[in-house]
């Protein structure tokens, strides 16, 4: 679980781990990725067509998505 929680990055979670969402540390890693990809962009404007954006965390991120429910039956 160690490597799951602390190491691997999900696609799901816009390739945080875990631990970083949990935590609250997903925002300053997601500032640190785009700057890395602002400077590419800056380098390189031509190779890249158009400025990268780093992934996003999703509002809601499901393992197994409950069945949805309806109220009026």
């Amino acid at each position: 679980m160690e490597h799951y929680n602390h190491q691997h990055r999900h696609s799901g979670i816009g390739y945080h781990t875990p631990s970083d969402v949990h935590t609250g540390r997903a925002a300053a890693v997601q500032a640190a990725r785009q700057a890395v990809l602002d400077a590419a962009y800056r380098e390189h404007p031509a190779r890249l067509h158009r400025p990268p954006r780093a992934p996003q965390v999703p509002d809601i991120a499901w393992i197994n998505k409950p069945k949805e429910t309806n109220p009026d039956n």
